[in-house]
């Protein structure tokens, strides 16, 4: 009976000592990369390698003529809209634009639901600590449009005081109006400024001189519209594209910028759009 006794002991501790075994063997042939081990598995933080991955390059915009907006067909066209789509199609994925609110343009990069904001966008220091920024590519300028029957009556910054202006929310523009110290209405865009004035409901709107010229005065949908000065035509101020900080997308639209300029295919869509003489070289 002892020995009987012995024998299952034995054979109790033999199987205790198999079970670590195994035990010890799976946890040796876990994956590595726990949270206590290194891992072997490289995590890319590339914008470029997930743009490619996924086919697709998603650009954020507004309506905004000459640099983005859509023709009878319903196709986005204009400086911007053109230079995206060459881009895309030298990263081999396609251009698809979005239409997004301007104030929420860094919530959408970092919420990956655009890949870029490339809409005649202002530098200035807070896009710049907001967003991996590509070089300037254009000069511009904040113009203030009112009806054509009054602009003799606006011809310097003195003569805007008490007035009502209609501003792009989050654009350069607002931040022209509040240095004047004037009230303003924020709106979703600088086309729907131009409604506003156009309508009667502002008595004026301030908005990129690009854009001015393209979309008010005689031959366009605002002939009762014009632009009378800059507000910050000494200054001035430059158009980048903007993409998720730390993106390497930005230094990849470098090297196009600066290819397209010397072949003359940037400054050729610029000439398509009359806007050539804005073109920063590359």
């Amino acid at each position: 009976m002892k020995r009987m006794k012995k024998i299952l002991c034995l054979l109790l501790a033999l199987a205790t000592v198999i079970s670590l075994a195994a035990c010890g063997g799976k946890k040796d042939d876990a994956p590595i990369g726990g949270a206590d081990g290194p891992t072997d598995i490289q995590v890319s933080d590339s914008d470029l390698a997930y743009v490619k991955d996924k086919g697709t390059l998603i650009v954020g915009i507004t309506e905004f003529e000459p640099m983005d907006y859509q023709n009878t067909a319903g196709e986005w066209i204009g400086f911007d809209a053109d230079m995206a789509k060459a881009f895309a199609e030298s990263l081999g994925v396609k251009a698809e634009f979005q239409v997004i609110e301007w104030d929420n343009k860094v919530f959408e990069l970092d919420g990956k639901t655009i890949d870029v904001v490339w809409n005649g966008m202002t530098l200035n220091d807070e896009v710049k600590s907001a967003m991996e920024c590509s070089n300037a590519y254009c000069n511009n300028t904040q113009v203030v449009v009112v009806p054509s029957a009054k602009a003799a009556d606006y011809q310097n910054k003195e003569s805007l005081s008490g007035l009502n202006f209609a501003v792009e929310s989050g654009s350069a523009g607002q931040a022209q109006v509040e240095l004047l110290g004037e009230s303003y209405t924020e709106v979703l865009d600088q086309a729907t400024a131009l409604l506003e004035v156009n309508s009667g409901t502002a008595d004026a709107a301030v908005i990129d001189s690009l854009m001015a010229g393209a979309m008010v005065g005689e031959g366009t949908g605002y002939a009762n519209l014009t632009y009378t000065f800059s507000l910050n035509e000494e200054e001035g101020e430059q158009y980048g594209v903007g993409f998720r900080k730390g993106s390497d997308l930005a230094a990849a639209l470098n090297d196009f910028f600066k290819a397209s300029y010397a072949d003359g295919s940037m400054v050729t869509c610029a000439e398509t759009y009359g806007i050539q003489a804005a073109l920063v070289e590359q």
